[in-house]
């Protein structure tokens, strides 16, 4: 077959299939475009989930009329410069957009018109690109001192193909709607506005560049709790810095929907992020929970490459395990200094239990419907609490008296009132199952079995990082069939694996070699373990099989060894168990991500009575 060259609006149609997907596409490259321009305000309106109408307009430096048609011209960009040989250097890209595609290629497609004015210059000016046609350069109106206003009308209308292949209305402004948080939740300083078909769906003030700002513009999008339980992080390792935020264990969710790479400013979306999150929170979540979190990542643009997909959705970092330690490592330092700390969700949700709504007060004696009628006048059962023994004494005080005398001739000592512990004193244990201990300003109910598991899980785990992990030898060493690839994955894990009681090495182009094993897997299937190790580092680079294996037993013998539900506590255990989980890291939770303990605060307490 002979070869052909392709005319330019066919070039400009395959260009916009890889760049413009669908609606929210286009407003990620047209709103990127705006931050490039310097803008502080962004502004969007979509209609239809965005085939029918997208608007985007900007306060940034906008152009002047000759740049105009250059803009829709293809790569054609000012985001690129050449150095004094003439050449242009991908290596070093400071910008979201460079390729110089996104308005051809919209172009190409739709009826894509564009107003501006230049900053410092008087007159605005327009031009119009209806399915790869361009028009000529006219004067505009235009409302603003300097900006541009980008509009695309018929998206796809020169490909109606590609319209079958859309989803509905609604999903295209999901879609457009969390490009726009994404893009918001990475640029705090810039003002955001979004309007699906006229109603008013987002507004983001700017907020001051920095980390209160960052956490200010995260909590408008991701919600208040998030601002409540989140972990900030800050740390920098050989010239790579991470930053952000990270939720409670116990602040979680069933998908890992609410996880946000940034990288340079820039949006991506990364596997690296969530072997990393696994990694950092695997003590802590059950495989099927997932943590909230936002990390920032900035380092030199020479050691990371955003030009490995069309769309600018993926990058390619020169280290990758450098970048999967820090921020692995930045997680673990945040949870360790959480101590025990637990979400405020998990006293919301108790004192919801409590609210109109979250308890239905049972029937009365003469019936359910005569109860909603107010025919039930509980006078008889006043009377009868009136006469029960002790009501009106003081309350029993589960810890013994604290001595307050002392001698004539000495002066006074300090008296520490154990109210003052962050987890209070013990007054009581309930159904011989939880704690309740009394705080300065609020009361703490602690789950027992949870809490002391956690505690002996956190003392296995270093006991077994101090002696290291015992290994059993095989009667007859084991050999793993792999794929090459996945062979050479896993020995060069050798070393890593053996800390962790597993003894492997090469056996042949293809296989393992399997001589001991970790001695708290006991008999164990050490096929599966192996190919399971080999797609934990296929996906997410490091060995988690493994590891989440031994950390499954270890919680699991410190489930049979901890203190059980039912098992009657002394006042001194149970003060005893409140000061140790204040001492343990991760006290929090569980193993498995629930809550060892809910504070009421007094305060939510009286308004419960109406007190307040």
């Amino acid at each position: 077959m002979p070869i052909r060259r392709l005319p330019p609006e066919t070039v400009n149609r395959i260009a916009a299939g890889e760049v413009v997907e669908r609606p929210a596409s286009a407003v990620k490259e047209l709103v990127e475009n705006a931050l490039d321009a310097g803008a502080t305000r962004v502004e969007v309106q979509a209609d239809g989930g965005g085939l029918t109408r997208i608007l985007v307009a900007d306060d940034g430096m906008g152009l002047s009329a000759e740049e105009l048609p250059l803009a829709v011209e293809r790569h054609a960009t000012s985001k690129l410069s050449p150095d004094d040989a003439g050449d242009y250097d991908l290596l070093h890209i400071a910008t979201l957009g460079f390729r110089g595609e996104a308005l051809p290629s919209i172009g190409s497609v739709a009826r894509l018109s564009i107003a501006s004015r230049a900053r410092g210059q008087a007159e605005a000016h327009a031009i119009l690109v209806e399915g790869g046609a361009v028009g000529a350069v006219s004067p505009a109106a235009f409302p603003d001192p300097h900006g541009a206003r980008v509009e695309v009308r018929d998206l796809f209308y020169a490909t109606p193909a590609r319209l079958k292949f859309m989803k509905s209305e609604r999903a295209e402004a999901m879609a457009i709607a969390e490009e726009i948080k994404r893009q918001a939740m990475a640029h705090e300083a810039v003002a955001f506005a979004l309007d699906l078909d006229g109603r008013r769906t987002l507004r983001l003030p700017a907020e001051p560049a920095g980390p209160d700002g960052r956490l200010a513009r995260l909590s408008a999008i991701m919600g208040r709790e998030f601002s409540e339980n989140a972990l900030a992080l800050d740390h920098e390792r050989e010239g790579v810095r991470l930053s952000g935020f990270a939720g409670l264990p116990t602040y979680n969710r069933g998908n890992a929907a609410h996880q946000y790479l940034f990288v340079n400013g820039r949006p991506v979306r990364d596997r690296l992020l969530q072997g990393a999150l696994r990694a950092a929170y695997a003590d802590f979540l059950a495989r099927d929970r997932h943590p909230l979190a936002a990390l920032y990542v900035e380092l030199d643009t020479a050691y990371v490459d955003v030009n490995v997909h069309p769309a600018k959705a993926e990058v390619r970092f020169r280290d990758p395990g450098l970048v999967r330690g820090l921020i692995v490592g930045g997680l673990r330092h945040a949870l360790a200094g959480a101590g025990h700390r637990a979400s405020t969700t998990v006293a919301g949700a108790a004192l919801g239990g409590f609210r109109p709504g979250g308890y239905t007060p049972p029937p009365s004696a003469a019936g359910y419907s005569a109860w909603r009628q107010g025919g039930w006048q509980p006078s008889a059962m006043a009377a009868a609490v009136q006469s029960i023994p002790g009501l009106t004494e003081v309350s029993a005080r589960a810890e013994p008296a604290w001595e307050r005398g002392v001698a004539e001739d000495a002066a006074p000592a300090p008296v520490f009132d154990p109210v003052d512990y962050p987890l209070g004193a013990a007054r009581a244990q309930v159904h011989e199952t939880y704690i309740v201990a009394q705080t300065r300003d609020g009361v703490v109910i602690v789950d027992q079995h949870a809490a002391h598991e956690r505690l002996v899980y956190e003392r296995m785990k270093h006991e077994m990082a101090d002696g290291g992990v015992t290994r059993q030898a095989l009667l007859l060493p084991e050999v793993v069939e792999l794929e090459p690839a996945e062979a050479e994955r896993v020995t060069a894990k050798a070393e890593e694996l053996a800390a962790l009681g597993l003894m492997l090495e090469p056996f042949g182009p293809g296989a393992v070699l399997v001589r001991e094993t970790p001695a708290l897997l006991g008999e164990t299937n050490v096929q599966g373990l192996v190919r399971d190790i080999a797609d934990d580092l296929a996906e997410n680079g490091q060995a988690l099989a493994l590891k989440e294996r031994l950390e499954d037993v270890c919680s699991t013998m410190a489930c049979h060894g901890s203190v059980r539900a039912g098992r009657r506590l002394t006042a001194p255990e149970m003060n005893a168990l409140l000061r140790q989980m204040e001492a343990t890291p991760h006290s929090g939770q569980c193993n498995h991500g629930r809550p060892t303990y809910v504070e009421l605060k007094l305060a939510d307490i009286e308004r419960l009575f109406g007190r307040r």
